[in-house]
């Protein structure tokens, strides 16, 4: 499977998670972390509660993090992650706010 991520993906992914030390750009982190989730079998088409539930969407639970989801549309052989979700995820962000503020 084919893994395509957001600008918006990505953005999302910086401000909850990080990325690991020295990466620029953490597309290659988010691909693989889906597809390696994905191959496991560990998405579903059912929306986790309180989510929007748009038509169309996958979301594929990481298996690092086991709260957090990327959510994905799947276009024939590709898997387009377009945001992530973080079930259960109550308080602060785990990148502290100055960090992210700096990104803007």
């Amino acid at each position: 499977m084919l893994v395509a991520v957001t600008d918006h993906a990505v953005e999302r992914f910086r401000q909850r998670v990080g990325s690991r030390a020295g990466l620029l750009d953490p597309r290659p982190e988010i691909a693989g972390r889906v597809r390696r989730a994905w191959e496991a079998g560990r998405w579903s088409e059912d929306a986790p509660p309180g989510a929007t539930a748009a038509r169309g969407s996958v979301y594929v639970r990481d298996l690092v993090d086991r709260d957090l989801l990327f959510v994905c549309r799947r276009e024939r052989d590709e898997l387009v992650v377009i945001s992530l979700w973080e079930e259960g995820r109550v308080g602060t962000p785990r990148v502290p706010r100055r960090f992210t503020d700096a990104l803007r």
